[in-house]
């Protein structure tokens, strides 16, 4: 099943509905993959290398 992306409302500041009453109407599997689509947009905008420090005591 692929997320509805087609869908876009505006809302003006403070008249947005309410997040836990949509997100409890969606099932367990619409929500995993909502959280999936949401992992895999924040991972393709690291494209760098991740860097790595290693503290090293010497004598």
């Amino acid at each position: 099943m692929k997320m509805d992306k087609t869908s876009i409302k505006k809302f003006r500041n403070g008249e947005e509905p309410n997040d836990l009453a949509f997100w409890l109407t969606k099932t367990p599997l619409e929500r995993l993959e909502a959280l999936e689509f949401l992992r895999q947009q924040y991972d393709s905008t690291s494209k760098r290398l991740q860097r790595v420090y290693t503290i090293v005591k010497q004598k």
